[in-house]
């Protein structure tokens, strides 16, 4: 046989009437009439097959159960508003989908996040970094906001700021005479890697492809240890590398801008504002 189910309503009536010491007065703080009080107490006392509340001279007083009970109704009472004020806040929270490069993801961004965690607690920023090239064509479906990458001169979005590819590599970095040149980059469709592979083909240095992955700190990590030289953002050059120049050919400038969802709500159109200043 299952246990009794205990009805929050049925507690809050008991807890009311346990605070007043009466009926009629709980009745009014509940908005009830005091006989469907009553029958509430009536139907928990039933249901857990003992008495909640005696007679006494100053009205009524509750049992040695009625106090056992009073403790667990006030727990289970409280469990459930933080419950429900659980949910309605997380129904409140406005959520903004971002997508941008892996170096600013890293770099740039999380400080301006920070600032605007504080200034907007209600709104949740969730962040994907990765290759940017498709997620213009993603907004609305994955994305709120887009920051990409682009050849500059590009049009679409708004301008944030300049950037200038770099070659870079660590002070150990070396390279034998006659020995194609090892690079770390990233995978097809990034520009950095279409980039470097047209100006050494473009300039007839001989390279190999040393290295690839999605993420800055992996790339980082490979020319880091001087095994290849890598392109980099200018304004981002991780601290344990330092810009190549000589015999090497010039890179492209980028553009980074600022790529908003059709409909974007206020929550987005508020993160959008904030990155704008802060990257510009």
């Amino acid at each position: 046989m299952s246990p009794p189910v205990l009805d929050p309503d049925l507690l809050k009536a008991f807890a009311a009437v346990a605070e007043h010491r009466s009926f009629t007065r709980a009745a009014t703080t509940l908005n009830r009439t005091q006989s469907a009080v009553s029958v509430q107490i009536r139907r928990l006392e039933e249901r857990l097959g003992t008495k909640l509340f005696q007679r006494a001279r100053a009205g009524i007083a509750l049992t040695a159960a009625g106090d056992e009970l009073l403790v667990y109704a006030k727990r289970l009472l409280d469990l459930n508003a933080e419950a429900v004020d659980a949910l309605r806040t997380r129904k409140r929270a406005a959520v903004v989908r971002l997508g941008v490069m892996d170096d600013y993801g890293t770099i740039v961004i999380p400080p301006l996040l920070a600032q605007f965690a504080k200034s907007h607690p209600e709104i949740r920023v969730e962040m994907e970094t990765g290759l940017t090239a498709t997620m213009p064509a993603r907004l609305g479906e994955a994305y709120d906001l887009v920051i990409a990458m682009h050849p500059e001169g590009h049009r679409d979005g708004e301008l944030l700021r300049r950037e200038q590819a770099v070659w870079a590599a660590a002070t150990s970095y070396s390279v034998r005479p006659h020995d194609p040149l090892p690079v770390a980059l990233y995978p097809p469709g990034c520009l950095f890697r279409q980039w470097a592979a047209d100006a050494l083909d473009a300039a007839g240095l001989p390279w190999r492809l040393a290295f690839v992955s999605c993420t800055l700190a992996a790339v980082e990590a490979i020319a880091a240890q001087g095994l290849a030289m890598t392109v980099v953002k200018a304004r981002t050059l991780p601290p344990r590398l330092h810009i190549l120049s000589d015999g090497l050919p010039p890179l492209p400038g980028a553009d980074i801008r600022l790529h908003r969802a059709r409909n974007l709500s206020r929550a987005g159109s508020l993160l959008a504002d904030h990155l704008q200043l802060g990257i510009t």
